[in-house]
């Protein structure tokens, strides 16, 4: 699934906007798929289909997590099903947004149908995968660990994504346009449509045929982990439930859930974090082509960043065990302000640029991991706070993957109308000083404010190390007393009997 993420990473700055979970912005006018590039689809039906499938999203994240917590359990478990069922066709929906139909009419609504059909088929992966933490262990330090590996093969995956991506289709030059070009028009936007138009056929084909072929790849890869997943995990139903059968609707799980406190001041502190990471790996490209003149190295940038993230999950794992979760969360989200301001404030440098992208992918790591890991312990806390309530864990999990999405969104939209308002020119070989300051903005001073303002939320997250420790003998007593008293009823059955 990451990999299909990355693969969207690996389009990016080439000259037009891509929609990824965490995006990358290249064009104006919200120009929100790469396939409206060779499709020659008007940037205003690309914006209707990104918003569109955004408030689709708002409406299956959290009904996915809903039917799965009503799941029946089966001998492959309860959430497993779900990713192997929803595999096969997610791969062929992603195909086909990449497939360019030969109609004269209904295209808009072709990419509409199937890009809300892969929307929800990832939901319906993405959420039991990121649920199924809860269901192979009780112990809290083997769901860290579980955790962190998932995280980091995530990480990988986009890596993979991005550079398999970026090989396949980078094979098509796309050139700059100069400048001088567009100064004197006053509408650049009816000058890019009339460039588009004007694409040779040719180098059309070949494009289609790239990303047809990327996507193929991609797909590939999707089964294969998929695959490996279903045949390596097994859930384990005694880790997530304690003995009860009390069941509750939607709409009573959905206000339990969200009213606890726990779980809303996480999500308030991810919100932030993750859209001031959003803002600045969205807009790299763009900050390291334009403003600091590196077009030829933002694909090796981009990708020293995910490395960086790679490698050191790991350590942040260890960090997290050794002084805790939320010392982890102060420390590794905000060692990346001293770097995002020194690579706005001074001149153009390559080996600077080089250490604030693997300075970033080491914050990135801690943004990836941390909030991921903190949920469990919000999952535990819940279950003591009502222990008559139970199988509620992919509606947290689905949650989480929306406020995910919600932020990619907005961060979209904030790097999208800023970049248009500031005058960005599509594909031009260089810009006006207005959209360096922007881009300044949108990698440096945004991201840092957004950063400051997470952390304090999380100051407000009451879950400690102490608290953990707590919540854990708790659950053990109380899952002590749940097999006591089931036993003793046989008991009393079977002398009955």
């Amino acid at each position: 699934e990451f990999g299909v993420e990355g693969a969207w990473w690996g389009s990016a700055g080439r000259d037009w906007v891509i929609e990824p979970q965490i995006p990358l912005y290249e064009g104006e006018r919200l120009r929100a798929l790469s396939p409206t590039l060779f499709l020659q689809l008007d940037p205003f039906y690309a914006s209707i289909i990104l918003f569109v499938g955004r408030a689709w999203d708002a409406i299956t994240d959290p009904m996915v997590g809903f039917f799965i917590s009503k799941t029946s359990w089966t001998r492959f478990g309860r959430l497993m099903p779900w990713i192997i069922f929803s595999t096969p066709f997610a791969v062929i929906s992603y195909f086909l947004i990449w497939f360019v139909p030969d109609i004269s009419r209904g295209q808009v609504m072709w990419y509409l149908v199937f890009y809300c059909i892969f929307q929800t088929l990832v939901t319906c992966f993405h959420v039991p995968y990121s649920a199924l933490t809860m269901f192979i262990s009780r112990e809290q330090s083997e769901r860290d660990s579980a955790t962190a590996y998932r995280m980091t093969v995530e990480v990988l995956g986009t890596v993979l994504g991005t550079a398999i991506q970026g090989q396949i289709v980078g094979k098509v030059v796309t050139p700059c346009i100069e400048s001088p070009l567009f100064i004197g028009k006053t509408n650049s936007s009816v000058a890019m449509e009339e460039l588009n138009m004007t694409h040779d056929t040719g180098s059309l084909t070949d494009t289609r045929n790239a990303y047809m072929i990327a996507a193929g790849v991609i797909g590939g890869l999707y089964i294969l982990c998929a695959v490996i997943l279903s045949v390596g995990v097994q859930e384990k139903r005694e880790s997530s439930e304690l003995q009860s059968d009390e069941p509750v609707s939607f709409f009573q799980g959905l206000k339990l859930v969200m009213n606890h406190g726990a779980y809303i001041k996480l999500i308030a502190g991810f919100l932030f974090t993750s859209l001031a990471f959003m803002l600045l790996e969205g807009n790299f490209a763009l900050f390291c082509t334009y403003t600091l003149g590196f077009r030829n190295e933002f694909q090796n940038i981009l990708l020293a960043i995910m490395l960086s993230a790679t490698l050191t999950i790991p350590l942040w794992q260890w960090f997290l065990t050794r002084f805790g979760k939320k010392t982890a969360v102060y420390v590794g989200i905000s060692s990346a302000i001293p770097f995002l301001i020194v690579v706005a404030v001074l001149d153009s440098n390559l080996i600077i640029t080089y250490i604030v992208a693997v300075a970033a992918g080491i914050s990135v790591a801690a943004a990836f991991l941390l909030p991921w890991s903190m949920l469990p312990d919000v999952v535990d806390d819940f279950k003591l706070q009502h222990p008559d309530s139970h199988g509620h864990e992919a509606i947290f999990f689905s949650f989480y993957v929306f406020f995910t999405k919600f932020t990619s969104g907005v961060s979209l939209g904030i790097s999208t109308l800023s970049l248009d308002f500031a005058g960005y020119q599509t594909r031009g070989c260089s810009q006006p000083s207005e959209v360096h300051f922007t881009l300044k903005m949108l990698v440096s001073a945004v991201p840092v404010g957004l950063i400051l303002l997470g952390l304090l939320l999380f100051k407000l997250y009451p879950i400690d190390e102490e608290k953990r420790r707590k919540n854990k003998k708790a659950l053990q007593d109380l899952r002590e007393e749940s097999n006591s008293s089931s036993e003793s009823d046989n008991t009393e059955l079977a002398s009955i009997v």
